[in-house]
């Protein structure tokens, strides 16, 4: 079982004890990437204590970045999200008849 700590301001979960590198100081990860996307990337830390801290990043198509550089869309996108999520939505039937299929 997994325990937490609470560090600086932020909680930590142990995973895993006692794990050695093999020898090209390589450590398996396995159960600290459970649930995260499988296009998932990192971000390597080095803290002057030692600590080594994997931040994960997933990049974005460069067609879609510029819903995240255009603030009121994203937020308008994030507002929708969550009315929906809260059952807000409304069905407006079916847009089939105006798909382009070719």
């Amino acid at each position: 079982m997994a325990r937490s700590k609470d560090k600086d301001e932020k909680s930590l979960v142990l995973v895993a004890r006692d794990i050695r590198p093999d020898a090209k100081k390589r450590v398996t990860l396995g159960k600290a990437l459970t649930g995260l996307d499988e296009d998932v990337r990192f971000d390597v830390y080095l803290k002057e204590n030692g600590q080594i801290l994997l931040d994960p990043q997933i990049s974005i198509p460069a067609s879609e970045a510029w819903l995240y550089r255009n603030p009121k869309a994203i937020q308008a996108v994030r507002l929708g999200l969550q009315e929906a999520a809260e059952g807000k939505s409304v069905y407006a039937g079916s847009f089939a008849q105006y798909a382009d299929e070719e």
